[in-house]
């Protein structure tokens, strides 16, 4: 116990890594998911919006009924890692059957909304003196966390699908008891008494949370579906080298996987620049790349080009969220964090649903054209960043090293 209270954010980072391999355990095993059940991108989508759905509903529950800053932190945190494993798990005998599939997807991305938030609020009790950094190892963590069911399919090659399945809710339950080893820090209270969503709601009448809240949600418009797509641009490029399709969930991992670095560089960036200088312009560059990978696709650029521009696109996608987390917490009423930053991320993964059903329903007549649709996302959130009036963009002071 007393190792793992020297060592909190690396316990926490951890454990999110771990519970966060649950989001995508399907998306990394869908070619061979796809084959056996003969399903289409259309049932990706499918899928894929069903835990969206799920985490949605979580974090809203959490902003409603005020769990998030009524109990302890750690304790939910451990109690959705154990339903979400045996949900994940379930999915093994769910697969063939429609409904089922949908039903324990999405009970898996509500139990997400346990592990997420409850990990960022964890990470501030712990660190807040420097809250933007280690956010952004969190983020990078549930980066890496979305991208480890590519690296276990990849490491599974040639045994049945389920493996991967099981493994990511093996996992998610180390994750689990870690956390419920560590317990709660004490830079926040365990619990604020009941909060209605209006308590979530008022730190929207701040104009820094505001402008914060609107750069989040442009960003979450492009990231679930970049990383849906991940592998399906993946596997067009390796088509056009001829390269086997066995590459596709290692490559997957990295080019997903490499947002920890992103995040890592950005928090480091951020000790010196702050939050918001680095949030812009990681959510331009990102930005930029949904304008300029369809069109070098369009007029046929070299494949390792394009793969290349994945993983910058890997890189930046995800760098701007831990930022952007950190702005919404330094704006949002001190005794609503956890509610504020809960309905924050029900919004803005409810805006991952329609971009994530547009660009699997459309990618079979469109190909990485349909990437376009995800450009107003960055616009619409850097205009929001610089539009808040006299507030100006959210600010975050930068840390000392």
């Amino acid at each position: 116990m007393a190792l793992l209270r020297h060592h909190p954010l690396a316990v926490i980072v951890i454990a999110q890594l771990f519970g966060t391999s649950l989001w995508f355990s399907i998306n990394g095993v869908w070619f061979s998911l796809a084959a056996e059940l003969g399903l289409t991108e259309g049932d990706l989508g499918r899928l894929t919006l069903s835990v969206q759905a799920g985490f949605i509903l979580g974090t809203l529950t959490l902003a409603v009924t005020g769990l998030a800053d009524r109990f302890r932190a750690s304790r939910i945190f451990a109690l959705a890692s154990l339903i979400g494993a045996l949900m994940n798990a379930g999915f093994v005998l769910a697969a063939p059957h429609p409904g089922l599939d949908v039903a324990l997807r999405f009970l898996t991305g509500l139990c997400l909304a346990g592990i997420y938030p409850l990990g960022m609020k964890m990470v501030i009790a712990w660190t807040p003196s420097h809250a933007g950094a280690a956010l952004a190892w969190l983020v990078g963590m549930l980066t890496l966390g979305t991208a480890t069911p590519h690296l276990l399919r990849g490491l599974t090659l040639g045994l049945p699908w389920e493996w991967a399945l099981l493994g990511a809710s093996a996992l998610t339950l180390l994750g689990g008891a870690l956390v419920l080893r560590l317990g709660d820090g004490s830079h926040l209270p365990p619990t604020a008494g009941p909060v209605a969503l209006r308590g979530g709601l008022e730190a929207l009448r701040l104009p820094g949370f505001r402008a914060a809240a609107g750069g989040y949600f442009g960003h979450m418009w492009e990231l679930y579906a970049v990383w849906m797509l991940v592998p399906l641009l993946v596997a067009r490029e390796l088509a056009r080298l001829d390269a086997g399709p066995a590459l596709v969930p290692m490559l997957s991992w990295l080019i997903i996987g490499i947002g920890l670095v992103g995040c890592v560089i950005g928090g480091r960036l951020s000790r010196r620049r702050g939050s918001a200088w680095v949030a812009a312009r990681a959510l331009a560059i990102s930005g930029a790349l949904c304008l300029v990978y369809p069109l070098l696709a369009a007029f046929h650029a070299p494949p390792a080009m394009l793969i290349a521009l994945l993983f910058l696109w890997g890189l930046t996608v995800i760098a701007d969220s831990p930022q952007f987390s950190a702005l919404a917490s330094a704006n949002a009423p001190a005794d609503r964090v956890g509610a504020s930053l809960a309905l924050m991320n029900a919004v803005g993964f409810g805006l991952t649903l329609p971009a994530i059903w547009l660009t699997s329903h459309l990618w079979p007549g469109q190909g990485p054209w349909v990437v376009l649709w995800l450009l107003p996302g960055p616009v619409a959130g850097l205009i929001a960043m610089h539009g808040q009036g006299r507030g100006g963009p959210p600010q975050a002071a930068p840390t000392a090293r």
